[in-house]
């Protein structure tokens, strides 16, 4: 019993030992470093899909403020990062089948290419996300149906924001 315990505290000793020993900082870290100052939205709206292309800049608003812990800022001119956000891809498809044949289960996908703009530099990278989703008896994929899960998939692209920036901040 007492070989089990002390197994324990030294390989969790030489496991923090190992992580601080490494500097190890998680990607968040980095995206955070990359948004330190006044940060810009800009959308692009998708005309085919304008109430979601707003959608979306609301969202990237919220991850900027809540895990970037960045400052939004109303004008450009005071910006040190302008983020351009575009909603390129919109789709709905039907992805499984009752014995009937009619449509049981879809999935919203949704693409959206974010392009972040600093004094010296450019980085532009596509994020995808996707949401099934299905009905209630009913053949027809009403407007709030539709809207709610444009809307998951849309967040759930959004959130690989922040690995994308992470990743490219080492690419210098």
């Amino acid at each position: 019993m007492k070989s089990i315990n002390l197994f324990k505290k030294v390989f969790l000793i030489l496991f923090v030992i190992l992580f601080v020993s490494c500097s190890y900082k998680p990607s968040s870290y980095y995206a955070k470093k990359e948004f330190s100052n006044n940060v810009y939205v800009d959308l692009d709206i998708n005309m085919e899909d304008p109430k979601n292309s707003v959608l979306i800049k609301d969202a990237m608003n919220k991850l900027i403020l809540t895990r970037l812990n960045s400052k939004l800022v109303k004008t450009r001119a005071e910006a040190d990062k302008v983020v351009y956000i575009k909603l390129t891809k919109v789709s709905i498809d039907e992805i499984q089948y009752d014995k009937a044949g009619r449509t049981k289960l879809f999935r919203a996908n949704v693409k959206i290419n974010v392009k972040v703009i600093s004094l010296n530099e450019v980085k532009s990278f596509d994020v995808e996300g996707r949401d099934d989703f299905s009905l209630d008896e009913k053949t027809i994929i009403n407007d709030s149906k539709r809207f709610d899960a444009i809307k998951n998939a849309s967040n759930k692209a959004l959130e690989q924001v922040l690995s994308k920036l992470s990743l490219l901040s080492f690419k210098r």
